[in-house]
Order: structure tokens, then C-alpha cells, then sequence
């Protein structure tokens, strides 16, 4: 590829009042608006008694917000991307970044609360209308986790330094997926940066499961998460709920014990698809081998909260054996093991899989850090929690929308989404008090954003 004509011969100007350059937006907003994003925030979120008009038009405010944050804006400031060109002739009520920074910066936590049963609504309508969890699967997979988002400055409300020893605000998600589909946040909460991974996390649990079993699953649900929320209240959250639990455990003295009595024939060989790294060994990993033992947990919390389930294991060797711990028995001079205590109703082989694609959840950070969560951008606390919130309403309907448009980007990362969907220029035509966007001629993914324009109702000119 190369220059066809010489600099002097090529010139810029900005002046075509009739261009956009998210084409995508038309049908990804059509979207929104059919799952009824508006409508429920407009019911819910009441900021009463905010001042200068912050609260009025939450609706509309919410809408720009989502918007923008869908054409990749990552900070208020950011959110001015939809105000170019032709793009107030196809959207009404769009609001500059500097009243909708307002806007955000009125929310307390209560508003923040509201603004999550919007979203939780939404995101069951945004599973009905797109088929984003198919009805057919014979397991759903729950997801939660956490990480610490780095913050560059004291003036943060919670800003503080947790485990990661960096400055942050910690956020917790919780995802849902089967084998066939791509995860789904259906959960969301903000802590402060000093906050323990696992800290609320069952009640987080208890409204994620409460939202998937709202999306009509009935299939078996198992909870899958590290060991930091290996507690007593999660399990009790997941056995209320009716679902199964696979939490990793951490090696400890009880643990230990366990592993010991596992028969030396009773280990499984298994071989990872694809070699896993070890951090600790610096090396990477392909096989290993696997067991089972009963195990009952929290034994030193109340009776009621006794757990007994399946303790599985893996142990790999060690590429090191310089790398011992002293002290250690020649168990584990050899092996490191790694501990899932699940009450999963699957096989030993399909359980401990299971389990080890926990790690899947780090493509929806990656994904969100990508887009809308590269910042947390202000200095007020709950308006970084209600644009957490929102960003994983948009992350939503992103996948809803790519997975309208084709199998490819039903799969793919939100960003590949954009790129292919969501960032088309567009000029606009007027006749005959119709519109139509005039496109790009051999667009190479012009098939999957027809599907995705008319499966929200609206037509491609012949």
C-alpha cells in the first residue's frame, strides 16, 4: 500500500454536514430501545433533589452515555464522539460530556442501586430478544470475580492501595456463559481499592443468580470462582439458590491432609490442550494428573454451615525440584497441587475442566479495559460506580449486537465488534422524508451488519 498522489495534491477540510462516522450506532441504539433500556431507566432511576437539573432526562442521559461508551468512548470527556455531522438528524436527545459528567456526579449510592435493577432488567430483555444464552445447553456457567483498576491520584473517593500494591478502585463482576456462547455480564459492584476480592461477594452472587434464573435458564448453574471467595456465606448462596458450586481452595494444612489420602492408584492422567503457564515455576505446563476426595468444609463455623462435596485435585510436577518449600513433606516435594471444592454433578475428567475455564472471565476485563473501562473517570465514587454499571450495560449490548449480525462476532471480543460493526462511515440522504445511510462500497463485513440492521427492524435499500 502506498501514497497514490503527491502531498501537495491532497487537502482536509472539515465540512460535509451529512457524514457519520458510527453507522453502527442506528441499529445498536434500535436495539436498546426495543429492550426497553429507556423505558426502565426512566421508571427506576428518580435523582431527586439533585441540583442545577442534574436529574432530569436520565433516560436520555443514560442513552448518550451507552452510546457513546458502544463507539469505544472511555471517559466523559470522550462521550462528545457522538456529536459530529449527521448524527443529530438520526438521534434525538443527545447530551454534551460536560452535562452528562454532571449527571453522573449526582448519583448517591441508592441512585447507583436503581440504575443496577435497570440494568439487570435490561439485560434479561437483551437475553430474550438476541438468544445470547441458549435455551438448549445442559449447564450454565456463573462467573465472579475481581481486580484492582489503578487510579493516578489521591483525589479519588476510594482510591487506596489493596493486595496489588498499586492505588485503585476494585471492582467485582460476575459474568454468566455456557460451552456455546460468550460471556454475559449480568452482575457489577465497585469497592474501594483496599477491599478484599471476596468481600460481598455472596450477596453479588445471590443477585447474579437471581438475574439468570429472571432470563428464563433452567439449566443446571454452577458457580465458579478462585479461591478468595471460598467461604462458608458463598456456598450457603449457591445452595439457596439451587446451584452448584466450584470454588478453588487454597493448600492448606486440612488441605493438605485430604490430598494424603488419596490412594496412590486413584490418579488420573490428563493432558491440557494447550500447555498452561506456571507462574511460580516460570515454566509451562501440559500435564498432569487428577483425583477425587470427600471433603467436608467450614468445619469450624456453625454446624448449619458444614459443607460436604467433592474435593477435586490436580497435581503437576515440578519443573524444579530446587523449588520446594522446606519443610514440606516428600508429597509435595514432587507435585503441586491445585483444589477445587465443588458440588458439581458431572464426572471427575469433565468437572476439573470445567472448573480450570474460570479463567475465561479475563477476557471480559480485557474486553472492558479495551472500551469503556480504560478509566474510572471521576473523583466521585458513586459516579464511577454508575459508569462501571453502565460499562457492562454496553458490553452487553455489543455482544447482543454482534450476536444478531453473524456466528463470528457472536464469539468475538466487543472491540473486533466495533471495528467491523459499529465504526462504518455513513453519508447521509434525504428524500421523500426517508433516510438512508450511503455506505461504504466492498465493505467487508457488509453481509453480517445487514443482519444486524434488519434483524432491529429497519430495511436495506435495493
Amino acid at each position: 500500500m502506498k501514497s497514490s498522489h503527491a502531498p501537495a495534491a491532497v487537502f482536509a477540510v472539515f465540512d460535509e454536514p451529512n457524514l457519520i462516522a458510527h453507522a453502527g450506532l442506528v441499529p445498536v441504539i434500535r436495539l436498546a430501545e426495543r429492550c426497553g433500556l429507556p423505558k426502565l431507566v426512566a421508571e427506576k432511576v428518580k435523582l431527586t433533589g439533585a441540583k442545577n437539573g442534574a436529574g432530569t432526562a436520565a433516560d436520555a442521559k443514560v442513552m448518550s452515555v451507552v452510546g457513546g461508551m458502544v463507539a469505544g468512548a472511555d471517559s466523559i470527556d470522550d462521550l462528545d464522539v457522538l456529536r459530529h455531522g449527521g448524527m443529530a438528524k438520526l438521534f434525538g436527545g443527545m447530551r454534551a460530556p460536560s452535562t452528562l459528567g454532571t449527571f453522573l456526579r449526582a448519583f448517591t449510592w441508592g441512585h447507583v442501586r436503581q440504575l443496577q435493577s435497570a440494568a439487570r432488567a435490561f439485560t434479561c430483555n437483551l437475553a430474550a430478544h438476541a438468544g445470547l444464552i441458549p435455551r438448549g445447553d445442559e449447564v450454565v456457567f456463573v462467573d465472579i470475580d475481581s481486580k484492582v483498576k489503578q487510579v493516578y491520584g489521591p483525589a479519588k473517593q476510594g482510591a487506596s492501595f489493596g493486595y496489588t500494591k498499586v492505588r485503585g478502585l476494585h471492582f467485582q463482576i460476575v459474568t454468566v456463559k455456557t460451552a456455546t456462547c460468550a460471556p454475559v455480564i449480568v452482575a457489577t459492584r465497585l469497592r474501594k481499592g483496599a477491599a478484599g476480592s471476596g468481600k460481598g461477594a455472596a450477596s453479588l452472587i445471590r443477585e447474579a443468580l437471581s438475574t439468570v434464573r429472571a432470563m428464563g435458564v433452567t439449566a443446571k448453574i454452577v458457580v465458579r470462582a478462585d479461591s478468595a471467595y471460598s467461604s462458608h456465606q458463598v456456598v450457603a448462596a449457591c445452595k439457596k439458590a439451587g446451584a452448584h458450586f466450584s470454588l478453588a481452595v487454597a493448600i492448606t494444612k486440612t488441605i493438605r491432609a485430604a490430598i494424603e489420602t488419596i490412594h496412590p492408584a486413584a490418579w488420573t492422567p490428563i493432558q491440557y490442550t494447550d500447555a498452561i503457564w506456571d507462574d511460580e515455576e516460570q515454566g509451562w505446563n501440559s500435564d498432569a494428573e487428577i483425583a477425587e476426595v470427600p471433603f467436608t468444609a467450614f468445619t469450624s463455623k456453625k454446624k448449619a454451615f458444614h459443607t460436604t462435596a467433592r474435593l477435586i485435585v490436580r497435581r503437576v510436577k515440578r519443573l524444579n525440584p530446587k523449588s520446594v518449600p522446606e519443610g514440606q513433606s516428600e508429597l509435595f516435594a514432587v507435585w503441586r497441587h491445585h483444589a477445587v471444592f465443588t458440588s458439581s454433578p458431572f464426572e471427575l475428567v469433565q468437572a476439573e475442566a470445567q472448573h480450570r475455564e474460570h479463567a475465561q472471565v479475563e477476557q471480559v476485563f480485557a474486553d472492558l479495559e479495551d472500551s469503556a473501562l480504560a478509566h474510572l473517570p471521576s473523583g466521585k465514587f458513586t459516579a464511577n460506580a454508575a459508569w462501571l454499571t453502565l460499562a457492562a450495560t454496553a458490553y452487553n449490548l455489543t455482544r447482543a449486537a454482534g450476536r444478531l449480525a453473524s456466528v463470528f462476532h457472536a464469539r468475538a471480543r466487543t472491540g473486533t465488534v466495533r471495528r467491523h460493526l459499529i465504526h462504518i462511515p455513513a453519508r447521509i440522504a434525504n428524500k421523500a422524508r426517508t433516510l438512508t445511510l450511503h455506505l461504504p462500497e466492498l465493505w467487508r463485513w457488509e453481509d453480517d451488519f445487514t443482519d444486524l440492521f434488519t434483524a432491529t427492524g429497519q430495511r436495506m435499500q435495493t
